[in-house]
C-alpha cells in the first residue's frame, strides 16, 4: 500500500464549534483510532490528564508566558463543546493515545517576539475574508454564515468535508502578512513532524485522527514534507512557563474577534447539549423560553403564546435565508419582535445572560500552580485566612494597631500584615477581598473587608503571574508600570498611598521621586489639592503602618503652599469647573485642619477670606469659602449678615446671588438653619427677581436644596412660614404636599428652559 493510500485522518474544525465536536465524536466512534492528535501546545501534554478528570469543570485555558521582560503571553481557551476537548475526552474513555502536536510554547513565544519586532501591514484587514464569505452567502456576518452552513448541517461526514474545503479556500485567498504566513508554514511542518513521530512509535496511519483548525487541514497529509530533526533543533525559543487556569464564559466571549472565535459561549453550549440529546430542533424553544423566564423575573411578563409565536417567526426567518434551523441572529430578531415588542433594550440583558452566560471553570487538586499561586496560598496559611477561601462572603474586621497581649511579633502585627496582603491583591485586581467604603473614615487603624473566593479570582491571580512570581513582586511591577505612565502629581500621590497601604516602602520611595519631579511643573489646583490630600493621609498612617513618614512632610508642605497660592486663579472659572474646585478646596481644608502644625494654615485662611470677599470669582466658590470661614468660627455673625445683604440684594444677577447661596449651603447647615435673618434676606432676594431671572435662580437653588435631608427641608419651610406670617406647621405641610398637575407641568416646562452656559 502506498504512502498516500494509508494516511492519517485529518478533521478540520472551528476551535469552539459544537457542531464540530458533535461530528468529530461520531467520526471517532466510526474510525476507532489508537491515537488522537490535537492542534495545541505540545509542551502541554503532561497536563492532558487534568483536562479529562471528572473534577475538571470547563471552561479552562492554557496560559503560556515568557519568564523575562517584556512579558509575552499565549492563551488557549477550551469549552466543553470544543472539538479538541471532546477529542481528548474520547481518547481517555477509549484507551487511545492523546497528544498535542503544535509548536511548544517557548517556540511560539519566540515567533511572536519576531512578529512584534517586525511589524507589517495587511493589504486589507483579515476580517475582510470572513465578511466577504458572509456577503456572498447572503448573511450579515461570518458567525451567522458559519452557524447556518456548518453548525446546523447534521448530514453524516458533511462537516469534515466542507470544513476541509473551507480551510483550503481560506489559504488561497489569505490576507496574512509574509511573517504570519511563514509562521503557519513552520507550525504545519512541525505538526507533520509530530504526526510522523507517532507513526514511528507504532501507530498505523489510518488509525490516527488529527484534529486541527480548518485552515491547516489540507496541508497535514503525508504528501507534504515534515520538519526534520535538525530543523526542530534550530527553532528559536524563549524561556517560558505554562499552566492550566480556570476560565469564564464572559472572558471567552470577549475573545471572539477572530475567525475561530465564539461570541455567545452559553448559547453554543445549549446547542451542544441539544445535539448530544438528539433534540436539536428544541433549541429555538429553549432559547426563547429562557428569555421569557428572565424577563418575568425582572417584572416583564411574557406569555407562552408569545414564546411559541417567537419560535415560529425564527423558523420563518431561517427559511427566508434558505436555512434548515434558526441561527442565533434569527432567534434574537424573533425575541426582539415578539418578546421585546420591537425594542432591543427590553431583551438586551436577558439576551446577554442566555448567550454569554456566567459559567466559570474549575480545576482539580494536583494541577501545577504558578509561583504566584503558591505564594498566595502560603500567605493565606501564614495570615490565618484559609477559612475565608470560601464562595460564601464573610466579613473581616481589622485593627492595625499593635496587639500587646500576644507574645510574638508576628501575632502582634497580624492584622497589619493581613491589611498589607489584601491591599496588594486589590492593586493586582484580584477580587478575593473588597474593602468597604467608609471604614477608613472612622479611624486610620480600622478596616473592614468582605472576603469571598471565586474561580474568577483564581483567574485574576494566575494572570498576575505575568507581573511577578510573588504577590509583592507583582505589586511592585504594577506600581512601576503605573509610575512610568504618570503625568500628573495626584496620580503619583495615589501610588504613594496605595504602596503605603500595601506595606511596600520601596515602591513608596519610587513614587515619591516621581511626584517630586512632576511637582516642579504642576500648576493645576485640583490636581495639587488631590496630591496634598493623598500625602496627608499617608503621613497620618505613619505610626499605625510602621513606617517613617517624616520625609514626606516637606513634599506635602510644598504642595499645600502651591495649592494655596493657586486657589484664587483656579476660582476664576465657570460653574462646571467649579464642581471640581469645590472638592479640591474641601481636601485642602482637611489637610489644614489635620496638619496645622506642618502647613501654613494662616495663609490658607487668609486666602479663603480673600476668595470669600471677591466679586470677580465664581460665586459658588466664594460662597463655599464663606461657609468654611463660618464653620471655623473665623467669620462673625455681623460679617456674615453684611455678606448676605451684599450678595442677595435686589439687582444682583440670579446666577451670582443664587450661585453664592449654593456654595454657602454646602457646609455647616445647622448654623445656616438657625439664622432667620439669612432666610429673610433670601426670601426678599428671590421675591425681587423678574420671571426669567427667577428661573435662572432656580437652577442654583434646586441644586443647593437637593442634598438637604427631609428634616432640614422641614426646618427651612418653618423658617419661611414664620417670615411670611404663616403657621410653621401649615407652611411645612404646604411644602411637603404633592404637586398638582398644573404645578407638575410648570416644573416640566422649567426643565426645558434654556439656561445658556450656566
Amino acid at each position: 500500500m502506498s504512502r498516500l493510500e494509508k494516511a492519517p485522518h485529518i478533521f478540520g474544525v472551528r476551535h469552539l464549534s459544537p457542531g464540530g465536536a458533535f461530528h468529530l465524536v461520531k467520526f471517532l466512534n466510526e474510525i476507532k483510532p489508537t491515537a488522537v492528535l490535537v492542534e495545541g501546545l505540545s509542551d502541554t501534554n503532561a497536563q492532558i490528564e487534568y483536562f479529562t478528570k471528572k473534577e475538571t469543570k470547563l471552561p479552562i485555558a492554557i496560559l503560556a508566558y515568557t519568564e523575562e521582560l517584556p512579558v509575552r503571553t499565549l492563551l488557549y481557551p477550551f469549552s466543553g463543546y470544543s472539538p479538541e476537548y471532546q477529542a481528548l475526552l474520547w481518547a481517555k474513555e477509549n484507551g487511545a493515545l492523546a497528544e498535542f502536536i503544535d509548536l511548544p510554547s517557548d517556540v511560539f513565544l519566540a515567533l511572536q517576539s519576531v512578529r512584534e519586532e517586525n511589524p507589517e501591514k495587511h493589504l486589507m484587514p483579515r476580517g475582510w475574508i470572513y465578511s466577504e464569505w458572509a456577503r456572498i452567502a447572503g448573511e450579515e456576518d461570518h458567525d451567522t454564515y458559519w452557524e447556518r452552513d456548518f453548525e446546523h448541517n447534521l448530514n453524516p461526514d458533511t462537516y469534515r468535508k466542507t470544513s476541509f474545503e473551507f480551510g483550503k479556500s481560506l489559504r488561497e485567498i489569505s490576507a496574512d502578512t509574509p511573517l504570519e504566513y511563514a509562521e503557519n508554514l513552520v507550525r504545519e511542518a512541525f505538526m507533520r513532524y509530530r504526526i510522523q513521530d507517532v507513526i514511528k512509535r507504532g501507530h498505523q496511519p489510518d488509525k490516527i485522527v488529527v484534529v486541527t483548525g480548518a485552515y491547516h487541514a489540507s496541508v497535514l497529509g503525508p504528501e507534504f514534507e515534515p520538519m526534520t530533526e535538525e530543523e526542530v533543533r534550530c527553532l528559536p525559543r524563549l524561556k517560558s512557563s505554562l499552566t492550566l487556569m480556570p476560565y469564564s464564559y464572559f472572558r471567552l466571549s470577549s475573545q471572539s474577534g477572530y475567525g475561530a472565535g465564539n461570541h455567545a459561549p452559553n448559547y453554543f453550549e445549549m446547542m451542544w447539549e441539544c445535539l448530544q440529546k438528539g433534540q436539536f430542533d428544541d433549541l429555538p424553544m429553549i432559547y426563547l423560553s429562557k428569555m421569557a423566564e428572565i424577563l418575568r423575573e425582572k417584572g416583564t411578563w411574557r406569555s407562552s403564546a408569545e414564546v411559541i409565536e417567537g419560535v415560529r417567526l425564527s423558523r420563518t426567518l431561517a427559511a427566508m435565508h434558505g436555512g434548515s434551523a434558526p441561527t442565533l441572529r434569527d432567534l434574537r430578531d424573533a425575541a426582539m419582535i415578539l418578546l421585546g415588542y420591537g425594542d432591543l433594550a427590553v431583551i438586551a440583558e436577558a439576551a446577554a445572560k442566555i448567550e454569554i452566560g456566567t459559567a466559570i471553570g474549575e480545576l482539580p487538586e494536583g494541577v501545577s500552580r504558578t509561583s504566584i499561586q503558591d505564594d498566595f496560598y502560603r500567605e493565606l496559611k501564614k495570615l490565618k485566612l484559609e477559612k475565608y477561601k470560601s464562595n460564601v462572603a464573610m466579613d473581616l474586621e481589622l485593627d492595625l494597631r499593635e496587639n500587646r497581649r500576644v507574645k510574638t511579633e508576628e501575632a502582634a502585627f497580624l492584622d497589619l500584615n493581613r491589611s498589607n496582603f489584601l491591599h496588594r491583591l486589590k492593586v493586582l485586581g484580584v477580587s478575593f477581598a473588597s474593602q468597604q467604603k467608609g471604614s477608613q473614615q472612622a479611624a486610620t487603624w480600622a478596616e473592614r473587608w468582605v472576603l469571598r473566593w471565586t474561580p474568577e479570582a483564581e483567574i485574576q491571580l494566575v494572570e498576575s503571574t505575568l507581573r511577578g512570581e510573588t504577590i509583592e513582586l507583582a505589586g511592585a511591577f504594577e506600581f512601576k508600570q503605573r509610575l512610568s505612565q504618570c503625568e500628573r502629581v495626584h496620580e503619583a500621590a495615589a501610588v504613594i498611598r496605595e504602596a503605603c497601604e500595601c506595606g511596600m516602602e520601596a515602591s513608596m520611595e519610587e513614587a515619591r521621586k516621581t511626584l517630586q519631579r512632576l511637582a516642579v511643573d504642576s500648576g493645576a489646583f485640583v490636581e495639587i489639592a488631590a496630591a496634598a490630600s493623598e500625602l496627608a493621609m499617608v503621613i497620618s498612617y505613619g505610626d499605625i503602618r510602621k513606617f517613617e513618614a517624616s520625609h514626606l512632610i516637606p513634599l506635602m508642605q510644598q504642595l499645600f503652599l502651591r495649592g494655596t497660592l493657586l486657589l484664587l486663579d483656579a476660582a476664576k472659572c465657570d460653574n462646571q469647573a467649579a464642581k471640581e474646585v469645590v472638592h479640591a478646596v474641601h481636601k485642602m481644608n482637611q489637610v489644614a485642619l489635620e496638619h496645622y502644625k506642618e502647613v501654613d494654615e494662616a495663609l490658607w485662611i487668609e486666602t479663603l477670606g480673600e476668595l470669600s470677599d471677591r466679586d470677580d470669582r465664581n460665586p459658588t466658590l466664594s460662597g463655599y469659602a464663606c461657609a468654611i470661614l463660618l464653620e471655623r468660627n473665623i467669620m462673625s455673625s455681623e460679617k456674615l449678615s453684611q455678606e448676605v445683604s451684599r450678595r442677595l440684594s435686589p439687582g444682583i444677577a440670579a446666577d451670582l446671588g443664587a450661585g453664592w447661596f449654593e456654595g454657602l449651603s454646602m457646609r455647616n447647615r445647622y448654623a445656616l438653619l438657625a439664622r432667620l435673618s439669612l432666610w429673610e434676606q433670601l426670601s426678599s432676594y428671590v421675591h425681587s427677581l423678574e420671571d426669567e431671572e427667577f428661573k435662572r435662580a432656580l437652577v442654583f437653588l434646586r441644586r443647593a436644596f437637593g442634598s438637604f435631608g427631609p428634616q432640614e427641608k422641614r426646618t427651612i419651610a418653618e423658617n419661611l412660614g414664620e417670615i411670611w406670617g404663616m403657621n410653621k406647621d401649615d407652611a411645612s405641610d404646604l411644602m411637603s404636599r404633592e404637586l398638582s398637575d398644573e404645578e407638575e407641568q410648570e416644573i416640566e416646562n422649567l426643565n426645558e428652559f434654556d439656561f445658556g452656559d450656566i
